[in-house]
């Protein structure tokens, strides 16, 4: 064979023998393991400080990100830290509510290398990120490097199919994070709480981004090594940290609180109070759960009342869909109308009411804890005499909390 045919041959080929569907596999794994080395090194165990990670696993991820990415620890966690810290702001470096959910789908990895420049940002938001010899020396120092390698090893492997195995490789990070949980996580998907931003839960399935497809429980609680909270939820990242921490290659700092339920105790009392503040997010959660079901209670009597097709019944399809939601998060073009159905029903009128009286326990900050425990023991007891069943339900299950 002359050297041309063998070029030729290897150009179509490659050094191993591979069928189309095994390089379509190994594309898909070496994605995974780069989605894997974001998710638990780079933002829960980096950013968030949610987890430790032993010196083989942390190695391994920083090399293997040099090689598929690119991207600088320091850079990475300081752009992700002020994300949290001025979220959906003009000074979050990637929000679609600041910049529009196009110019984040699209650009969202320009986004990132623009911050990535603003050495403000890492000074005050990149501290306690790697600082040795082989960070300052080759990943941090030689960053294109890596990824040179990585586009060099796919050409051996695979030949000219190689480079688009490669462009994959180098695509994946850009679209999957930077566009989609960036976009799409505070755009687009479902909430189980209300917290202060418009972060979103893309899927209840976080397989193919890691996990990271949870992101308003992350947004919720964000320094906690676990994303998912619901018995529907997966989160792949917290099977791997779990499976790292059973070998002892990681250990969990925390996850994310969960009410406890004891005996109803005669009155509340300071421990139910800790309990409260504890798991506000969880505990507005149930209760928003309480006012859609008095939303559809009223929609079912508005129906029976003969109120089809009447604007009535409209608004109150459109409570039961918003109403359980925060006041800022309603949209502006059916907050009328949401309004307009809570006055139509006394108990809707008191469910919001009281549901702004029960977060006042914790936010303000002027009041002294015997203050707050008082509220809490006069919140449960108007709760239980209002003679709405939600409430007092609601109000017994507050009793029996503890922390």
């Amino acid at each position: 064979m002359s050297l041309w045919d063998g070029l030729v041959a290897w150009l179509a080929g490659g050094l191993v023998e591979t069928s189309w569907w095994q390089i379509v596999l190994y594309t898909l794994a070496t994605t995974h393991i780069t989605i894997a080395a974001v998710t638990i090194f780079l933002h829960r165990s980096q950013a968030h400080r949610a987890l430790d990670l032993h010196a083989i696993p942390s190695h391994f991820f920083r090399f293997w990100l040099w090689l598929g990415t690119g991207m600088v620890t320091k850079e990475w966690v300081a752009i992700h830290r002020k994300h949290h810290a001025k979220c959906e702001t003009q000074d979050d470096p990637h929000s679609p509510v600041a910049h529009g959910i196009k110019t984040v789908l699209l650009t969202g990895s320009e986004l990132y290398r623009a911050e990535a420049k603003n050495q403000e940002t890492l000074a005050k938001f990149g501290h306690g990120t790697p600082d040795d010899w082989m960070e300052r020396n080759v990943y941090s120092r030689f960053t294109w490097q890596g990824v040179g390698i990585m586009l060099i090893l796919n050409l051996m492997l695979f030949g000219a199919v190689g480079l688009t195995v490669w462009a994959v490789q180098m695509l994946w990070i850009p679209i999957t994070a930077a566009g989609i949980i960036n976009g799409l996580g505070h755009w687009w998907g479902y909430r189980n709480f209300e917290a202060q931003d418009a972060s979103t839960n893309v899927s209840p399935w976080g397989i193919i981004i890691g996990g990271e497809e949870l992101h308003n429980n992350h947004h919720t609680y964000p320094t906690s090594a676990k994303l998912s909270v619901k018995k529907y939820e997966f989160d792949i990242g917290w099977a791997y940290i779990r499976g790292l921490e059973m070998i002892g290659l990681a250990k969990v700092r925390k996850t994310p609180p969960m009410l406890k339920l004891g005996n109803v105790k005669p009155v509340a009392d300071s421990k139910t109070l800790e309990a409260l503040i504890a798991n506000r997010y969880e505990v507005m959660a149930k209760y928003a759960r309480n006012l859609r079901v008095a939303c559809a209670g009223e929609v079912k009597r508005l129906k029976a009342e003969g109120a089809a097709g009447h604007a009535k019944l409209a608004n109150m399809r459109l409570a039961r869909r918003w109403l359980h939601r925060d006041a800022d998060k309603i949209p502006s073009h059916v907050k009328a109308a949401v309004e307009s159905a809570r006055d139509q029903s006394p108990a809707l009128i008191k469910l919001v009411a009281m549901r702004e009286e029960l977060r006042s326990l914790w936010t303000r900050t002027n009041v002294s804890a015997e203050q707050l425990v008082a509220d809490l023991q006069a919140w449960c007891k108007k709760a239980e005499e209002s003679g709405i069943a939600a409430l007092q339900e609601f109000a017994l299950k507050l009793r029996a909390a503890h922390a």
